[in-house]
């Protein structure tokens, strides 16, 4: 069984470029409305740290059509997901440009008080903007994926009772920031765990659900359409070292191509999705959830997405989310629940 969740990093730049309005707001009611007219929904994963500063300085109008399409996406059927750029905690905007701090880029790097400061300060916001008090989102993904040393972050994120982490794409490296994905290629579509991220561990409390990627050649990244993609993510007080490392990351014989329904043409897309569903055919008893990927910022070729759609209909692949396909990954996992007071460790140690 294949279900196809497709994941939205609702976001700006991460250095604070561009509009709410523009890279937000109107390509995430664009989405919203092609989703809609298939009868189907995605998965916002909400970037709170970026947003909480931004209205805290008053510095972009757009804020509040943000915190409105937030609410009509959680009342329409859209699952609302945490997803965290820490940098931004203590960002600062001086002279109309903001400044980030990078010393708390990973959040895994940072001392459990501070983890459970910027979780607990992240939460309250979400439910202030939804008017829920009790809402905890069932999904986490990290800024920039980054989900390693991974025990203290997800013991303190299951603590507050979020089940599933969807930061991993296999075969993924970054050597700047020490994120090493590589070990995950021999896992499944999922699998629960602990104390890393890439290690399958039976009696795990978290669920890894990844970002669906294929290995290929590196020159299958060198396409029209995503070397035409704006780029604002970057530092611009990057070293000599770092750009060197950032290289090595790129020259690689064999690369995790994301599926990426904001980068991929039509025709790479159907054909990853292609691939899976022969291996469906060969074992249906097995769940497989495909986990696309896409930026709000990234988000201008809707044509593709509304014909990738189409494909999984007429391919009778069900589009799904996290909260609708929690149940069959729990079966799947043989057990009835995860949230069990005994399934989450008591310390970080």
């Amino acid at each position: 069984m294949i279900d196809c969740i497709f994941t939205l990093d609702y976001e700006i730049y991460g250095n604070g470029t561009g509009s709410l309005r523009e890279l937000v707001y109107e390509p995430g009611e664009l989405l919203r409305k092609i989703f809609e007219a298939w009868n189907t929904r995605f998965v916002a994963f909400v970037e709170v740290a970026e947003f909480q500063r931004i209205e805290s300085a008053g510095t972009d109008a757009g804020i509040a059509d943000v915190r409105r399409q937030i609410r009509e996406f959680r009342c329409k059927g859209f699952e609302i997901a945490l997803h965290l750029h820490p940098q931004w905690c203590k960002a600062r905007n001086e002279q109309r440009r903001w400044l980030v701090d990078y010393s708390e880029y990973n959040l895994c790097l940072l001392p459990r008080e501070r983890i459970s400061e910027i979780v607990d300060r992240s939460l309250d916001y979400l439910r202030d903007v939804l008017a829920e008090p009790r809402f905890t989102p069932l999904s986490f993904r990290a800024g920039n994926w980054l989900f390693q040393p991974t025990e203290t972050a997800a013991s303190v994120l299951a603590e507050k009772g979020i089940r599933i982490d969807s930061s991993v794409f296999k075969g993924g490296l970054q050597h700047n920031h020490t994120l090493d994905y590589r070990r995950a290629l021999r896992n499944g579509y999922f699998w629960t765990f602990s104390r890393d991220v890439c290690e399958p561990d039976p009696r795990g409390w978290w669920l890894e659900v990844p970002i669906y990627t294929e290995m290929v050649s590196s020159w299958r990244m060198l396409t029209s359409k995503r070397l035409g993609m704006r780029n604002g993510a970057g530092n611009g007080n990057q070293t000599a070292r770092r750009k060197f490392n950032r290289v090595l990351d790129l020259l690689r014989a064999r690369y995790p191509l994301k599926l990426d329904f904001c980068r991929m043409t039509l025709n790479e897309l159907t054909s990853a999705l292609r691939g899976i569903i022969r291996e469906d055919e060969s074992e249906p008893e097995k769940y497989r959830p495909v986990v696309a990927i896409g930026h709000t910022k990234d988000l201008t070729d809707l044509r593709t997405v509304d014909a990738f759609l189409c494909f999984l209909r007429t391919n009778e692949i069900a589009v799904s989310t996290f909260e609708s396909a929690y149940p069959k990954l729990l079966q799947q996992c043989g057990r009835p629940a995860l949230d069990a007071a005994d399934c989450v460790p008591s310390t970080g140690s």
